[in-house]
């Protein structure tokens, strides 16, 4: 029969570095079972307090995972005087950091959950891209934190999926020569609608080599001749003019780092005038 081990997990966060860390070495005794009761957001001496009430009479092990240093050296001293084990595995790592770095910890609880929060949140930043790449998908334009728009080649794809990955759900839709934009794009704000456009003579190269590429023929009226290339970015330029909320950025010559900085800091700035409007 399996031997018993009853733990306790006190955590100013959510008791997942604790929970996991016991688990990997429980599995190097085999003939030991673990039994958890976890603490989460123990953030005062009196939450400690009550937990040490039951862990003096039914736990083997209490591990710890707080930041805060007084309520680390608090737990410590509770152990010593009820005569309870307790293992700080949070403690001795931040005063190593802190001595190596020479720098004192910030001592906030919970900021691994943000972490994790912020990791989820471009986790879905990238589907939502994914999903809405090349205008799929209109009815959820509203949902879209940046919406791009342009005629082929001008970098739409690469660019959302590279502004998805800093976290921003990203829509692009093509421009195509002679079609109607969804109706949904006049219902959303105007203001996170960016159109790409790009020099003619960089497009017609674009063009001609993908057509290269796929063994096809150019042609006169191909999409990849000089004229028809003219066409459609004065045709675009057109609908850039008519809005003039939207930002417009060309792509010519530039990486796509630098596109989605620009982009980013046009969205920041707008996000702080709005914030000091609000607040005088």
């Amino acid at each position: 029969m399996a031997k018993r081990l009853k733990l306790i997990i006190i955590s100013d966060g959510t008791g997942e570095t604790a929970t996991g860390t016991a688990r990997a070495a429980m599995k190097q005794f085999q003939d030991y079972d673990i039994y958890f009761t976890r603490y989460k957001d123990v953030r005062t001496t009196k939450q400690i307090d009550a937990i040490f009430e039951e862990a003096a009479t039914s736990h083997d092990l209490v591990l710890y995972t707080i930041v805060t240093k007084e309520l680390r050296e608090y737990i410590a001293k509770l152990s010593r005087a009820k005569r309870i084990r307790s293992l700080d595995l949070l403690g001795p790592l931040l005063t190593s950091f802190s001595n190596i770095f020479d720098a004192e910890p910030q001592n906030e609880p919970g900021l691994l959950r943000e972490m994790n929060s912020e990791y989820f949140e471009r986790v879905d930043a990238i589907e939502f891209t994914i999903n809405h790449d090349d205008g799929k998908k209109a009815e959820s334009l509203h949902l879209a934190d940046i919406v791009l728009v342009g005629i082929s080649r001008t970098s739409k794809t690469p660019l959302s999926l590279y502004l998805s990955l800093h976290g921003f759900k990203t829509v692009n839709i093509p421009l195509i020569y002679g079609s109607p934009l969804p109706k949904e794009i006049k219902q959303i704000d105007q203001r996170k609608i960016f159109g790409l456009t790009i020099d003619p003579e960089l497009l017609y190269d674009i063009r001609k080599n993908r057509l290269q590429r796929l063994g096809l023929t150019q042609n006169k009226g191909s999409y990849a001749s000089m004229k028809e290339v003219i066409k459609e970015i004065e045709w675009a330029n057109k609908i850039f003019s008519e809005n003039k909320k939207w930002s417009i950025f060309n792509v010519t010559g530039k990486a796509l780092e630098e596109m989605a900085t620009e982009i980013m800091h046009l969205l920041e700035m707008r996000k702080k005038n709005v914030f000091k409007s609000r607040n005088g």
